[in-house]
């Protein structure tokens, strides 16, 4: 067998950086690498990180508090006895309120808040420290980022009218970086009669775009204030069949939940972004400025497209496209379309999409959990949660078994066979030589991945060694014919 690294030969190539938690690692420092891009000026008047960083820890200081206090409180440090899933318990609550001097409504809150920001991270029943509260009164890029979760987590902080459809609440949530946006371009208080109105445009958009008939629109047509148009005894199907959407208590509900996470300032019938809301916007509208002015300009495209847009860029800027793709639709619809593509033919986007994941973090962790049942995405998911609950990526791996391991690399192979070149298969090849050839193609042989023939013939076709070469085509015989 040849002398080189392998592993780290195919890691640099930013394609394929797809399972190797060493291929993956040297893909991420290529970060450093790539050709810096001038960073453009946030707006006018915009306060220094620094500043900014200080404001968000200011507006999280209580979910800090209550998180130092769950780890020495709660067993969450070491994971000594399991700390609460969800809401604390009334006993964990009270005691807390006690020992901070708060009130029990600003613990559960606090709770909630600490959790959505990562300063605590629930995984299997226990509670621990997120790496944002270690590196909280040091690092004001974690501040920011912790403080930015939580603002894109508005609408979960403040929950919707119990009395609303869900749909409705939806397409309002859907409908609100517009209004953010409007916000954040006006530098100052915006009527609420104007959001209302761009509310109102937005949502019709929305259901345009999915051709949903307006049943409402009769009962829109006439003025709330004179009445027209309303019969007090009528009933829903009187009004076209389903009750027209409140859309100006969602809009008071959607102001109160931004201001419930000091993104938001609310005055007489008027809003106005705070400076951390301000900034957060302006973050999010230059990602999608990049993206549409790069040349890849992937914003638009599917899920699918995108990733393809992005296999031949370095892992630097394709970060950069997931971040813009992203943040130009809602987190939900996007992890179900990535992990949509992943679960297509082409296993060089199953790599790509769970690298997409890893840009999203935690709002994705629900969805990667249920993809563990699936047996193409196994060991993506995995590798996955093992990094998000804090495995160093070079020790990711471990948590797969040898069937796992040899599936994924399987996979890997396949991607390398449809995108790669020969050279970097018999690599490929090499780097997974623990014992012996045959042993290796027994364990190929046995896990059944779909693509195993193609991927034999491939390496076969690949390897400049004769011998290894025969063995590979024959056990590629064995497969296909069915033969032990």
């Amino acid at each position: 067998m040849t002398s080189r690294k392998p592993d780290e030969q195919l890691a640099r190539d930013s394609r394929l950086r797809l399972v190797s938690p060493r291929s993956v690692a040297a893909a991420r420092k290529a970060v450093t690498d790539r050709r810096a891009r001038s960073a453009s000026r946030p707006p006018a008047g915009t306060p220094a990180t620094a500043e900014l960083a200080s404001r968000a820890r200011a507006s999280l200081a209580d979910a800090v508090r209550l998180a130092r206090w769950a780890e020495l409180n709660l067993g969450a440090g070491d994971g000594g006895r399991p700390a609460p899933a969800g809401a604390l318990p009334a006993a964990d609550v009270e005691r807390a309120a006690g020992e901070l001097n708060l009130t029990h409504g600003q613990i559960r809150v606090g709770w909630d808040r600490a959790r959505l920001a990562g300063l605590v991270e629930v995984h299997g029943g226990q509670a621990r420290p997120g790496w944002r509260l270690r590196a909280w009164d040091r690092d004001d890029t974690a501040v920011l980022r912790g403080w930015v979760a939580l603002f894109d987590a508005w609408s979960l902080v403040h929950p919707a009218p119990a009395d609303i459809a869900p749909a409705a609440v939806a397409e309002v949530v859907e409908a609100m970086p517009q209004l953010l946006s409007l916000l954040q371009l006006s530098a100052g208080p915006v009527t609420v009669p104007d959001l209302l109105d761009l509310l109102g445009q937005r949502v019709t958009e929305l259901r345009d775009e999915r051709c949903e008939i307006p049943y409402d629109a009769p009962a829109r047509e006439a003025s709330p204030a004179d009445g027209a148009g309303s019969d007090p005894d009528a009933g829903p199907e009187a009004a076209g069949h389903t009750a027209p959407v409140p859309l100006a208590r969602l809009l008071r509900w959607a102001l109160g939940g931004l201001a419930a996470v000091d993104a938001v300032t609310l005055g007489p019938a008027q809003a106005a972004l705070t400076p951390l809301g301000s900034w957060a916007v302006w973050v999010k509208l230059e990602q999608i400025c990049v993206a549409a002015q790069s040349p890849a300009g992937n914003i638009e495209q599917s899920a699918a497209a995108m990733l393809h847009g992005c296999a031949r860029l370095t892992p630097g800027p394709a970060r950069a496209e997931y971040q813009a793709w992203l943040a130009a639709r809602p987190v939900g619809h996007a992890v179900s379309e990535l992990l949509h593509a992943a679960r297509g033919e082409d296993a060089l986007l199953r790599g790509l999409a769970f690298e997409a994941l890893r840009v999203v973090g935690a709002p994705a962790e629900a969805e990667v959990r249920a993809a563990v049942r699936d047996a193409a995405l196994r060991p993506y998911a995995l590798l996955w949660l093992a990094e998000h609950e804090g495995v160093d990526p070079d020790e990711a791996q471990d948590v797969l078994t040898a069937e796992e391991t040899t599936w994924l690399w399987v996979d890997t192979a396949a991607a390398i066979a449809d995108h790669g070149e020969a050279d970097l298969l018999a690599r490929h090849l090499d780097s997974a030589v623990r014992t012996t050839v045959p042993r290796l193609l027994d364990e190929v042989r046995a896990v059944g991945h779909p693509r195993t023939v193609q991927v034999l013939v491939a390496l076969a076709a690949a390897h400049p060694d004769p011998a290894l070469a025969k063995a590979v085509r024959r056990a590629a015989f064995q497969v296909h014919t069915g033969g032990a």
